[in-house]
């Protein structure tokens, strides 16, 4: 019992007393970080449940919010830099190391003019505020000023395109422009807003939802405002943006596909290799590593196209599979959902055998909506910190009739379960998180996780019909490829026809889709590498662990380790797992 006034005081020393000040004051480092990033960025706090900032949208390309972003990033990177490291603990070390990624890749980014290229026809803000628009995904409409949050924002919103507007006619000057095939799609994009009757449009659909519990003087007032928000400022501005498109742009944007075409293009792209892979990976290495896998999952196809029974060479099997009428048996896009619905049923007893640790939030399938449809690729929208928006599956079916469900299983794995839906919700709900990791998004961890996912669907008794397996092995092709024709695209010099037929060449998506799929990647440099590089890496890790470990190794604590730090990048993700290893083989 001697020891314990002793142990007492050994807490107590100066010593002791300021390591502890020292870790809680750094916990206010992260804690204010987080606030302030949210007064910086209202939408991400919109999209994490955080209702305080819904009536405001920054004009985040203007020169004066890029000394604001360059002022905040500065700012915690020297906050950061008054710690000695060695007296955090084992978290908040992880959490320094993330937080000072985060900066030095902000301001890293912010030597570039990317706002002179601030829409595309793929991922920007009218994408965004066009899902929030319909008044079903993250801004809320349940009460009277929620309503009018929205038509404060949207004020925000009108001065954006604006800017946008100007930005654009400076990039003309200065030769940072779309690839007119991009800008060709864009136009009919804003072209869907810019007529019809006010109250028929998609910004007017909150206005006719109102909840029961508003009066009628309330909704005959906001309904109004509504009519005229859409009738003048929200038709008469895409209109602008149509004629701006259709008029000035097209004429002005570039023949050449990749971003090396833009002036410090190639500079820019390696700041992107960073950014989405999390690594110090050169272009030509990926390219390299992308020609050897999908040489590899070539071998592995053509075994599926065996045991079907299937004569004819690999791109004849592709084309049997895109046409296949046994493949597309829907007719109504709602068969589409229940299938995947079905899929979630007939996994559900497998997974306790992979996992313990599993998300409290709740999951939903939808269909895309149709003003962005034609365009959009199969995506995960997260539900919101405090559960009470579920984590959402979206499905685009443009043509039903159409609609291949070759990869469904696989496709639900990567989106859903456990892919993005587990990883993300896990990150949220996790309480030893600061809150600035809890909506952190790194891409090489992330979809690197969600890809590894898809390689688990025989564990979780999917993949029993070799088409679906077929389709595992395709979705996997889908991302080596990616990492083929993203750098053939940003530093070899391919066209965009030359990516397109790489693509048909080599899997058996639709030529539609395909076409879809290289116009994102010119329009989004680099963020195709993530997915391959981030799977290859936790798989290596996987190997490993089971390799030193032996019996000792226990898959589910395995995807405990993955998941339980959230997205972090993929060299912090490397020293967690080998800890973890050595400190199992040394217990």
């Amino acid at each position: 019992m001697a020891f314990i006034p002793l142990f007492i005081a050994c807490k107590n020393t100066p010593e002791k007393k300021e390591a502890v000040e020292k870790q809680a004051s750094i916990d206010s480092v992260f804690k204010n970080y987080y606030e302030e990033s949210l007064k910086l960025y209202p939408l991400n706090a919109t999209y994490a449940g955080d209702d305080r900032y819904n009536d405001y949208l920054p004009n985040d390309i203007s020169q004066a919010f890029k000394k604001k972003q360059t002022d905040f990033y500065n700012k915690y990177k020297e906050a950061l830099l008054e710690y000695d490291k060695d007296s955090l603990s084992k978290e908040q070390k992880m959490s320094y190391d993330v937080l000072m990624w985060e900066c030095n890749t902000n301001l890293n980014g912010l030597l570039y003019p990317t706002e002179l290229t601030p829409i595309n026809q793929f991922s920007s803000l009218p994408q965004t505020i066009g899902q929030l628009a319909g008044g079903t995904s993250a801004q809320p409409f349940k009460t009277v000023e929620d309503y009018k949050n929205w038509l404060k924002r949207l004020d925000d919103y009108v001065v954006w395109c604006d800017t946008a507007i100007v930005n654009m006619k400076k990039g003309m000057e200065m030769g940072y422009v779309l690839p007119k095939s991009l800008t060709v799609k864009v136009i009919p994009q804003m072209a869907s807003f810019s007529s019809g009757e006010p109250t028929e449009h998609l910004f007017y659909t909150p206005a006719k939802n109102f909840p029961s519990s508003f009066s009628k003087a309330e909704k005959d007032t906001l309904a109004a405002a509504y009519e005229a928000m859409v009738a003048n400022k929200i038709i008469p501005t895409y209109k602008k943006l149509e004629d701006f498109f259709a008029n000035t742009y097209l004429q002005a944007s570039r023949e050449t596909a990749g971003i090396n075409q833009v002036p410090r293009g190639n500079a820019y792209y390696g700041h992107q290799i960073q950014v989405y892979t999390t690594t110090s990976l050169e272009a030509d290495s990926i390219h390299r590593l992308g020609l050897s896998e999908v040489k590899r999952l070539e071998g592995e196809m053509k075994k599926v196209m065996q045991q079907v029974g299937f004569a004819g060479d690999l791109k004849d099997f592709f084309q049997a599979v895109r046409t296949a009428d046994e493949l597309m048996p829907f007719d109504k896009p709602e068969q589409v959902i229940a299938n995947f619905n079905a899929i979630h049923e007939k996994m559900k007893p497998q997974l306790n055998k992979l996992f313990d640790l599993t998300p409290k939030t709740a999951f939903e399938v939808r269909r895309t909506e149709s003003f962005r449809e034609a365009s959009a690729s199969a995506e995960y929208n997260p539900g919101s910190l405090d559960g009470t928006r579920p984590g959402i599956f979206y499905v685009p079916i443009p043509n039903v009739k159409k609609y291949n469900m070759y990869s469904d299983e696989d496709l639900f794995l990567h989106e859903a379960i456990p892919g993005h839906h587990y990883q993300i919700s896990l990150q949220q709900e996790n309480e030893n998180l600061p809150d600035f990791r809890k909506t952190l998004w790194y891409s090489a961890y992330g979809e690197g996780w969600a890809l590894y996912s898809e390689s688990l669907g025989k564990e979780l008794g999917l993949y029993d019909d070799p088409y679906q397996y077929f389709g595992m092995l395709s979705a996997e092709m889908h991302r080596a490829i990616r990492l083929v024709v993203d750098t053939g695209i940003h530093t070899k010099g391919w066209t965009r026809e030359e990516a397109i037929q790489y693509s048909l060449d080599h899997e058996a998506e639709s030529e539609e889709s395909i076409i879809a799929e290289i116009e994102r990647y010119m329009s989004w440099p680099g963020q195709a590498l993530s997915y391959k590089i981030g799977q290859l890496k936790i798989i290596a890790l996987r190997n490993k662990a089971q390799k030193e470990l032996g019996d000792a190794f226990d898959i589910k604590i395995f995807h405990n380790k993955v998941l339980e730090s959230g997205c972090i990048p993929l060299k912090l993700l490397e020293d967690k797992i080998n800890n973890w290893i050595k400190t199992t083989k040394n217990g």
